[in-house]
């Protein structure tokens, strides 16, 4: 007898057939749930992608005029104002151009740094000089200033850049 209930006790009892069913359903259903879940925040993240590139987009005509905007009040205020009245107008266009720099700033617009070596990713070369003070390929003025926005460039700066001084012929 006691043979018999020592059998008895290393068995287990056998599961239901209907368990296997229900653990494999189980797990199929956890599948399925996770893989959902990843749908959803790849659409998420699409969507979002989606939003940005679409204000990007929307903004960066705008952002464009709004430099030209700049640029022609740097021409008024490079014209001579020696007059009192001249001189009272170029007070109220530095005081726009400032504004306008502060609401640029605000977009998040930066501006390209024109010291140093040309970079032609960054620059636009207007023009070659001849140089014996800088190396070659040393911006030497900047002709219209560069910017960048959220990362891509918006528009490159115009720039003079140095060349090595030709040699007499002789």
């Amino acid at each position: 007898m006691k043979e018999d209930s020592a059998d008895t006790r290393a068995t287990e009892p056998a599961a239901p057939p209907h368990a296997e069913d229900l653990a494999a359903r189980y797990a199929e259903m956890e599948t399925r749930w996770l893989r959902a879940q990843a749908d959803y925040q790849n659409a998420r993240r699409r969507a979002q992608q989606e939003l940005e590139s679409a204000l990007l987009r929307t903004l960066q005509p705008l952002l464009e005029e709004l430099l030209l905007v700049g640029d022609y009040l740097d021409m008024a205020l490079s014209a001579p104002s020696t007059q009192p009245e001249t001189k009272a107008l170029a007070a109220g266009v530095t005081l726009t151009r400032t504004k306008l720099t502060q609401a640029l700033e605000l977009a998040e617009l930066r501006t390209i740094p024109t010291s140093g070596s040309f970079d032609p990713a960054l620059h636009e070369a207007a023009e070659s000089r001849a140089s014996t003070q800088s190396p070659p390929g040393t911006i030497l003025a900047t002709l219209r200033p560069g910017y960048t926005w959220q990362g891509r460039i918006l528009r490159p700066a115009r720039v003079v850049v140095a060349a090595a001084p030709v040699a007499p012929e002789g």
